[in-house]
Parts: structure tokens; sequence; C-alpha cells
């Protein structure tokens, strides 16, 4: 069993790769899985670290904006994704795969497209509410489209090939115990840990509001326990930019600042309550662990089709939303400390996320590809 699974850019993209790399593991212990990705995006960091090779292509995502500038960009773009193709074809043909994989991201439309050219089984992941241009791009010729939104099956037609799964969700977020988390972290009983991040490369101006949030949470000498991953692109000006607020992260032991939270199973199954984006890969895990949450949806992405999966839970009430422009420190603060306070609250919250959650979605998308394989030797 040989499988190449590509998508990057953001975690989002990268996280159900990987989930469904381990779990094709368990169920094929000889499998040979390799990753292509782009050479600027997190997978570069997150592949390498969970033991899978990794090639990388240079491609770029379209503008949207029809100034010469964008216009200047979106050539280039053509002309990097022709170059891209050829390269992945020849990837593809010395790794000889039995079915490409494509989680999404500009980084994925090389490979997916290269596989469909030379005859080679694919199965799209589309993890959000609103397809994405790549999956929207390739899915016609797709073997099969997995999707986690009834709004997504909509969106792309329909259609037989076109499959309501969940998100796929790493065994190690399945298999976490709050207990021997909270143990791990030194968490008594009554202590409270609140776990921040806003995407693997972090988000300006959300993380400009977390040095705001750190200063009050300092000032106020919290009882409870924060950790906040800044992501790359802030973890250097957020620490100076908090110290220069108030915030005195080495005499508040409690409050910690990383760059990006690798042991993610633990810190979340340990969570009394996570501020984060509405990704889909995250809100699947969110689900499935029943951690509540105050989500703040990126107002950067199509459609805004965030702030609908993040509504979707909130309906349900397993969460708070913010809006971008409303997540001020302060208001953070204040909710924060509000649902701290509360128990019984939290623990609805989290019984309402648990309602929501799709603990066969892995089993489900592994039988898909199977099929998927088993179609295109016929």
């Amino acid at each position: 069993m040989k499988l190449y699974i590509t998508g990057g850019g953001t975690g989002g993209h990268v996280t159900p790769g990987l989930a469904i790399a381990r779990y094709f593991e368990q169920k094929h212990p000889d499998a040979v899985i390799r990753f292509a990705g782009s050479a600027r995006g997190i997978e570069n960091k997150l592949i390498p670290r969970e033991g899978y090779p990794l090639d990388t292509i240079e491609i770029i995502g379209l503008s949207r904006s029809m100034s010469p500038k964008g216009i200047a960009h979106n050539l280039k773009a053509a002309k990097l994704a022709v170059s891209a193709v050829a390269k992945a074809k020849r990837l593809l043909r010395k790794a000889a795969p039995d079915c490409v994989i494509g989680c999404g991201g500009y980084a994925s439309f090389a490979v997916v497209k290269a596989a469909q050219q030379l005859g080679i089984p694919t199965v799209l992941l589309e993890v959000n509410a609103l397809p994405g241009k790549v999956t929207k791009m390739l899915a016609q010729k797709a073997d099969r489209v997995l999707v986690c939104f009834e709004e997504a099956k909509k969106a792309l037609g329909g259609g037989d090939k076109v499959i309501v799964t969940g998100a796929p969700v790493r065994g190690e977020i399945a298999a976490a115990n709050r207990e021997r988390a909270r143990k791990k972290y030194g968490l008594a009983e009554n202590d409270r840990l609140v776990v921040s991040f806003w995407g693997s490369m972090g988000a300006k101006y959300m993380n400009e509001h977390m040095a705001g949030l750190l200063a009050l949470e300092c000032k106020n000498n919290v009882g409870y326990h924060h950790v906040h991953a800044s992501g790359a692109a802030a973890r250097e000006w957020l620490p100076k930019l908090a110290a220069e607020q108030g915030a005195d992260l080495e005499n508040h032991p409690g409050l910690q600042l990383v760059e990006y939270i690798y042991d993610m199973d633990d810190r979340m199954a340990a969570a009394d309550l996570i501020l984060c984006r509405a990704g889909a890969a995250t809100l699947g895990e969110l689900c499935l662990m029943g951690r509540p949450s105050i989500l703040v949806p990126s107002p950067f992405v199509a459609e805004n089709h965030q702030e609908k999966n993040a509504r979707a839970l909130e309906n349900a009430g397993g969460c708070r939303v913010l809006l971008e422009k409303d997540a001020l420190p302060q208001t953070m603060f204040d909710l924060i400390r509000a649902l701290l306070s509360d128990d019984a609250r939290l623990r609805a919250m989290g019984r309402a996320a648990t309602r929501l959650a799709s603990p066969d979605a892995s089993e489900t998308i592994y039988r898909q590809i199977m099929q998927a394989i088993a179609s295109g030797k016929k």
C-alpha cells in the first residue's frame, strides 16, 4: 500500500493528512506514505517531525485582485503551476502510489492535477463548509470528494462521488486522556487552563490583541494558567509587544508564550477553555474531545466560511463566538474569566460540542480511499 498525501500552507490542510496517514498505518503497518507540499508552508515543520518524507514543489496561490500587481502575480502563478505539475509527475512516477490524497491549499493543486493526468486514483478532502478554489478546480476529475459539511456537498453539486464523512482526527487526539494530560503539566484538580492559538502561522491582528490580553492577565494576577501559541510570524515581536504593554511573563510562570504547541493532543485534553480560529479541522478536534471554546473566525477566508462553521457549534451550545472586530483584549479577558468561573456552563458546553463529533470519520475516509484504489485497479 502506497499513499501520496498533499496539502499545506496552513495546519488546517496538514493535520487532516497526518490523521489519514496514521489511520492507514494502523490498518496497514507496511504502508509507504509520502507527503508533498510547499517549500514555505508549515508542513516543512510538521511532517518531518512526524517522521514522514516530504517532497516540496514551488507553487503560489492566485490573487483575487485585478490590479496590475494582482495580474502580474497570477501570471507568475500560472507559469509556476505548469512547471509544478511537470515536477509532480516526475515525483509520482518515482513513488508509484496507489492513490493521491489532496487535503487542500494551493500546494496540493499540482500533485493532484498530475495524478489525474497520469491516471492515478485521486481523493480530495475538503474540511470547510465552503469548498476552496483548489477543490473546485479538481473535483470533477477526482475519484472521490470527501467533505465535512452538507453545505460543501451542495456547493460541489452533489452526486454519488461527493460524500459527507466528517473531519478526520488524529489518533492521538482521539486517545488523549484528560487526567493523564493534566498530571503531565502539574495541574491540580482546581487549576484552570486556557489554551489559545491562531493557526500555524499566527494572525497578526489577533496576536496584537493577545499582547494586551497577556498584559491584563499579568496585571490582574490571574489564578488560571494560560498557554498561547504565537505562530511563526509573531514569535519575535509578540513577546516584545506584550512586555511593552505590561506583561511580565517571567514573574508569572502560569502564563506561557510559545511559537507552536507540538503536543496539542495533551494541551487540548488538559484545557478547561480553548481560544482559537474556527477551521473545520480544529472544530472536529474540539468536538471529539468535548472542549468548550471561544471561537474567533478568520474574516479573511472564502465566503466567510469560518464564521458559518463557528455559528453551527455556537447554536448547539458548544462555544461562544467573537467576531474579530469585537475580540479586543478587555473583551476576551472578561469572557475568559466569566466562563472559567462557571463550571456548570463549561461542562454543558463540552457536552454540546461532543454531540457534534464525528467519531467514525477516519474509518469512513479510509473505506472511501480503499474503494477508490480498488476502482482504479479494475
